[in-house]
C-alpha cells in the first residue's frame, strides 16, 4: 500500500473518531470499509497505535477511542459534577442545570462528549445549562444519570 493511501485512510480513520464513538475495534473497521478503505485488522491495529488513539471509557462505562489530546480537553463528568453540581430539574423535553458559578460551560463540554441518547444539545450561560431533550421520559432519565453523577441521586 502507498504511503498516501496510508495518510488517506489514517485521516478517515480520525475523522471518523472524531464525530462518532466507536466502542471497539471490529466496528472502527467496518466504518473504515464503509468510508472505502477495506482494511484487515492487523493493519487497524497499527495505525491505532500510529494515531496514538486511547480507548477511554464514556457514560455508563462504554468504551471508545480517541485521541489523547482530545480526551485531555473534556474532564469526564463524574470527575467534574461532584465538585459544580447545584442541581437538576426536567421541565417537560427541557432539562435545566445549575452549576456553581462560572461552571456551566465546562459541564455543558462534558455533557456533550457523553453524547446521551435523545439529547439534541445544550445551551451554557454560566450558571446554568439549558438541555435540550427529544421528550419527558429522556429528561427525566438525563436528570437521573446526572444526578447520580455528581453523587446527589
Amino acid at each position: 500500500m502507498t504511503s498516501s493511501a496510508k495518510r488517506r485512510r489514517q485521516a478517515r480513520l480520525l475523522e471518523i473518531i472524531r464525530n462518532r464513538r466507536v466502542p471497539h475495534q471490529e466496528a472502527l473497521r467496518e466504518l473504515v470499509a464503509r468510508a472505502g478503505f477495506p482494511v484487515a485488522q492487523a493493519t487497524l491495529s497499527r495505525d491505532i497505535r500510529d494515531l496514538r488513539l486511547v480507548k477511554v471509557k464514556g457514560a455508563g462505562g462504554v468504551p471508545y477511542y480517541t485521541l489523547p489530546e482530545e480526551w485531555e480537553h473534556v474532564p469526564p463528568l463524574d470527575s467534574i459534577l461532584p465538585t459544580l453540581f447545584v442541581s437538576a430539574e426536567a421541565i417537560g423535553n427541557l432539562v435545566v442545570v445549575r452549576t456553581l458559578s462560572g461552571a456551566a460551560q465546562t459541564v455543558a463540554s462534558g455533557i456533550d462528549w457523553e453524547e446521551y441518547q435523545g439529547v439534541a444539545g445544550t445551551i451554557a450561560g454560566d450558571d446554568t445549562v439549558l438541555i435540550i431533550v427529544r421528550d419527558a421520559t429522556t429528561a427525566g432519565k438525563i436528570v437521573g444519570t446526572i444526578s447520580a453523577l455528581a453523587g446527589k441521586g
